[in-house]
Order: C-alpha cells, then sequence, then structure tokens
C-alpha cells in the first residue's frame, strides 16, 4: 500500500506542475525526470516498515531558501525577468530545499531559451546551493552567462559575493560587491539592496580591523 501512495503522489506531482504551473511540453521531459528521479531514491533508500526520522541530504524548506529567490527576483527586474512557466516549478524545488530537481528543470529552461538570464542566474543559484555553498564550475558559467545576457545588472556580482561571504572571503565578497557596483547600471534592479549590503560588509570588516567585538548585522 505504501508504494501506491508513493507512485499516487509521483503522479500528482507531475500533474500539478504539468498543469496547474503550465510548465511547457518542452520542459515536461526534464520535470518527469526529477520525478522519477525521487521515485529511484526512495527506491533504493527507503524501507516503508522503518520509523520516520529526519533525512539528512534534503535539508527542507527554510529561510534562507526563500531568500535566495526573493533576491533574484529582486535584482533582475523587468529587464532581464524570465518567461518560462519550469521557473515557477524550480523556485518551489528550491524553497523546500531541493536543490538537485531544481538544477534538472534550470537545465532544461536555458536549453529552451539560452538567451534566458533570469534561468542562467537562477541555475547558478541552485547549482551553488546544491553544491552546498561552493562555486563550481558549471555554476560560475551559469554567472557568466546571465552576466552577459544582462549587462550592467548585479545578480551575478551579488550571489558570487554572497558565496564568498559564505565561505569565510569576506575581503574578496567586499571586492566583488564593490566591484559590480561600479559597473552597474544606474537604473539597475537591486543595485540599492547591493549598495546596502555592501555598507553592513563594510562595518562589520572594519569592526574586525578595529578590535572591537563584532556586532553582526541582521541576515540580508
Amino acid at each position: 500500500m505504501t508504494w501506491i501512495a508513493v507512485i499516487a503522489l509521483a503522479l500528482a506531482t507531475f500533474v500539478v506542475g504539468a498543469f496547474v504551473f503550465r510548465v511547457e511540453r518542452a520542459g515536461w521531459t526534464a520535470f518527469g525526470a526529477a520525478v522519477v528521479a525521487g521515485l529511484a531514491g526512495y527506491a533504493y533508500q527507503a524501507n516503508p516498515d522503518w520509523r520516520g526520522a529526519p533525512a539528512t541530504a534534503d535539508r527542507g524548506p527554510s529561510a534562507g531558501n526563500w531568500a535566495v529567490v526573493d533576491d533574484r527576483k529582486a535584482m533582475t527586474g523587468d529587464r532581464a525577468r524570465s518567461d518560462n512557466n519550469a521557473m515557477v516549478v524550480a523556485d518551489a524545488f528550491v524553497r523546500q530545499g531541493q536543490h538537485g530537481n531544481a538544477v534538472a528543470m534550470l537545465r532544461q529552461a536555458v536549453i529552451d531559451d539560452p538567451n534566458d538570464a533570469e534561468a542562467w542566474l537562477a541555475l547558478g543559484n541552485a547549482l551553488v546551493e546544491h553544491a552546498e555553498g561552493s562555486v563550481t564550475t558549471p555554476a560560475l558559467y551559469a554567472y557568466r552567462r546571465a552576466g552577459a545576457l544582462d549587462p550592467g545588472g548585479v545578480g551575478p556580482g551579488y550571489f558570487l559575493g554572497l558565496a564568498m561571504i559564505r565561505l569565510g572571503r569576506l575581503v574578496d565578497a567586499r571586492t566583488m560587491w564593490s566591484d559590480t557596483l561600479e559597473a552597474a547600471r544606474s537604473d539597475a534592479a537591486g543595485r540599492e539592496i547591493l549598495a546596502e549590503r555592501l555598507g553592513r560588509l563594510d562595518a562589520l570588516l572594519a569592526q574586525m580591523a578595529s578590535g572591537q567585538p563584532l556586532t553582526l548585522p541582521s541576515a540580508p
């Protein structure tokens, strides 16, 4: 009975993605592959008779996952906004901490439209999150494509700097954010947000340089 419920849930997930979120037919293959991958993982690791326990591989929903999506939207703006319906499903996966599934959806999105700047930016973010904060070569490539398609935008530089902060490379992050802000268009979406967060980082670095007890700013 457990397997019947699991398969029914998988089918329901596909139907919701395909017909409620209106994922285009071109994206059905990637979306279906993500659902099948989930079933395969369950078949390989799960045992219906085991008592429930928190999974370690899936971090689940968190405020950080939501912030990644919200910050990307704020720093994209109308100029580079994607119209690919697969983005809706990918964002839902990200908010649930299912970054591998999000990567699968976003890879299909950039195949559908290689000139989709926001999809490339979202792919870079999903790859970084899937690698637990590491900026891999594929992630760097995605950020570069996003930057080339939205010249003067702040998204790629902002998220690269954020990844550096997570790795403890505060000075490198400061340089990245400063250079991004200097090169940004005057009307770039998210420019003011980046300037405000650069100011927070500068204040933190100044505290560290002075030897004062650190007063950590609230999370961006």
